[in-house]
């Protein structure tokens, strides 16, 4: 049985910037609390907590977020024969289980037989940076 996972789901580049430019507030409050967190002063804080480590933040919100599908290899490739995108599958034929996401006519896969954590953790990554990076950028 297919299980979904994570709340993002954009169904077009303009949803996915709404959603990306919405985790930016939660991206400085937490980068914010971490600081404090850690015993920065106001100085330290201005020195070492730049823009980019916060858009850093941002961008780990976003991607951590974004709903992926776990199934069997079988669902898997039933699911890809009904996707008229492109989709390009990460990791070994051999094994059982695979990850997926899709954005705007591309999707992304992993191929996992254990740690179903980690390979939703692996894919969400890879569907940042190959999938909407270029799309904030």
């Amino acid at each position: 049985m297919i299980e979904t996972d994570g709340r993002f789901a954009p169904d077009s580049p303009a949803e996915a910037r709404e959603l990306y430019e919405s985790v930016g507030p939660i991206a400085q409050v937490v980068t914010r609390e971490v600081a404090k967190a850690m015993g920065f002063d106001r100085e330290e804080y201005r020195e070492r907590v730049t823009g980019e480590v916060v858009e850093t933040a941002r961008d780990a919100l976003f991607a951590s977020l974004l709903e992926v599908r776990d199934g069997s290899r079988e669902e898997f490739e039933e699911w890809r024969t009904g996707f008229e995108g492109e989709c390009e599958v990460l990791g070994s034929e051999n094994v059982d289980r695979v990850v997926w996401h899709a954005f705007d006519g591309e999707a992304i896969a992993a191929t996992y037989q254990h740690e179903p954590e980690a390979a939703h953790g692996t894919l969400r990554r890879q569907a940042f940076g190959r999938l909407y990076r270029p799309v904030f950028e």
